[in-house]
């Protein structure tokens, strides 16, 4: 029997009110029968439980009763930050303890605060992953999260994109981000700082060595220094296009914010039919290729050459399937 399951139900009483018996397993993540046997040890402990019968019934605390045991663990300290983001504090393995946190803290409140607190939790979601696929599973992120709050070394086997695609590196977490439903390490390596997608870590070990984060390191500021980097990284060259007044207005559900915003910058009319002339930048032709089919022919390539003729090759393959020619 935990005692801290006990003091959660207690505050869980208190911060709610009238409860029912399912609603008490479900915040608690215990069976209705256990939710019923911890409300039969609170009144043996002479916690003044009481049931209302009926429709729209449960159980509340005699009113006035207010415990002040309200102090929180070390866990409930670090999980407060999730306080309002239960998916990733679920990834993190601090569900149990981001709850019991919550609970502590409405407790603590005035009755009015605590029915405003209750109702703008209700009127706020959070819901990280993108749409059309599901956030990557991360089995090693509790490990991870375990190196950097005790400050140790981690030996992992990771997969990159690149050969030898699986490799061996001794890491020194600074830092995790939730970017998209996805999860990122940041780390010290045995020459730079990198970023590493946990996902792909293979395997991951913690070690014996001891480390500290350097003082000025900032995970918000090197974070944005990296999507910079990224994007020009990402980005090695242009494109010259033609887009239909239906194919610009299609494009923010097509293709990435940044070739929207080049559009919007770069566009010129030309004909008088509404279509324009953009320059885009582009990843590789391949790429640039298989999301300017997505406008269909409301958008045609007018250089680099290479991009042209892929666009009109890949074009002649459907033609072909489609018995066209």
């Amino acid at each position: 029997m935990s005692a801290g399951r006990l003091l959660s139900l207690l505050l869980l009483l208190q911060s709610r009110g009238r409860i029912s018996a399912p609603g008490i397993a479900g915040e608690l993540g215990v069976s209705v029968r256990t939710a019923y046997r911890d409300l039969a040890r609170l009144q043996a402990a002479g916690v003044p439980v009481y049931a209302e019968p009926g429709r729209g019934g449960g159980y509340q605390l005699l009113d006035g009763y207010r415990t002040r045991l309200t102090g929180m663990t070390e866990g409930e300290a670090r999980a407060l930050f999730f306080a309002g983001l239960p998916g990733p504090a679920a990834d993190l393995g601090l569900a149990a303890e981001v709850t019991a946190a919550r609970l502590k803290l409405l407790a603590a409140l005035p009755t009015q605060l605590r029915e405003e607190a209750a109702r703008t939790a209700a009127v706020f979601h959070l819901d990280a992953p993108g749409w059309y696929r599901d956030p990557e599973p991360a089995p090693q992120l509790a490990l991870f999260v375990d190196a950097l709050l005790t400050g140790r070394a981690v030996e992992v086997r990771y997969r990159r994109w690149r050969a030898p695609q699986e490799v061996s590196r001794r890491l020194r977490p600074y830092g995790l981000v939730l970017k998209s439903g996805n999860w990122y390490l940041v780390a010290a390596g045995e020459s730079r700082i990198a970023t590493y997608r946990v996902a792909q870590v293979l395997d991951a070990v913690l070690s014996d060595e001891r480390f500290e984060r350097p003082r000025g390191f900032d995970l918000g500021a090197y974070w944005a220094s990296y999507l910079d980097d990224f994007q020009a990284r990402r980005h090695t060259g242009t494109a010259t296009i033609r887009l239909s007044p239906r194919g610009r207005r299609r494009l923010p559900d097509n293709v990435p914010a940044e070739v929207v915003r080049a559009v919007d910058s770069t566009a010129t009319a030309v004909g008088h039919d509404g279509w324009v002339e953009a320059v885009i930048p582009t990843e590789s032709i391949d790429h640039a290729c298989g999301e300017l089919l997505r406008l269909g022919i409301d958008v045609e390539v007018v250089a680099p050459a290479e991009l042209r003729q892929a666009m009109a090759a890949t074009v002649g393959v459907l033609a072909r399937a489609y018995g066209l020619h």
